[in-house]
């Protein structure tokens, strides 16, 4: 059980790390950067899912044809939420408080409407799977989409990175510590 918990550990590193590798060689844009990995992701999904589930013949005849609409739909959601991202990177130089306010309540609807849809599919893999069958397969899905949500995340700059350097510019000390110091000072 270890030696597979190391073994799926070390695939999921591979395989971000590929899709890392060759989003820096080309030096694509943050959104190519994203759909790349995305791609990459969905592809490998499924291999991450029968390296570690190990169905039987009886599991893999009625997990997989509940695993394609779930993906199917999951990814028309997936394709919501990269629109979002990619409005985040278009607006984040001249991002105002109401676009962020969209953006953020854009974001929380993906999410809930994702929880909602691994609920629904949680009840339909249920009535065709045994109950740790399914369990391990929501607890795999799950560390997918958090391997995901970090690579996605980490290739976006976190706000109110770009407005501090434009503070300090406006601030206008003689070096970014000084022009730190200073602003903190007025306000």
């Amino acid at each position: 059980m270890v030696r597979k918990s190391v073994l799926l550990t070390m695939l999921f590193a591979v395989l971000a790390g590929a899709a890392v590798c060759r989003a820096q060689t080309q030096q694509p844009s943050v959104v190519s950067a994203i759909e790349s990995f995305r791609a990459d992701t969905r592809a490998d999904r499924v291999t991450l899912i029968t390296a570690a589930m190990q169905f039987n013949d009886k599991d893999a005849a009625a997990f997989w044809p509940i695993y394609r609409k779930y993906e199917y739909e999951r990814s028309t959601l997936e394709d919501r939420r990269a629109a979002v991202i990619k409005k985040y990177v278009e607006k984040y130089s001249t991002l105002t408080d109401t676009d962020a306010k969209a953006i953020t309540e854009r974001l929380l609807d993906c999410e809930s409407r994702l929880i909602a849809l691994k609920k629904t599919y949680f009840k339909k893999f249920n009535t065709a799977l045994p109950a740790l069958t399914v369990a391990k397969f929501f607890q795999l899905d799950h560390r997918i989409d958090l391997l995901v949500d970090m690579k996605v995340e980490s290739a976006l700059l976190p706000l109110g990175q770009q407005q501090s350097e434009q503070e300090a510019v406006r601030c206008s000390g003689t070096d970014a510590e000084t022009a730190e110091r200073d602003c903190n000072q007025t306000q």
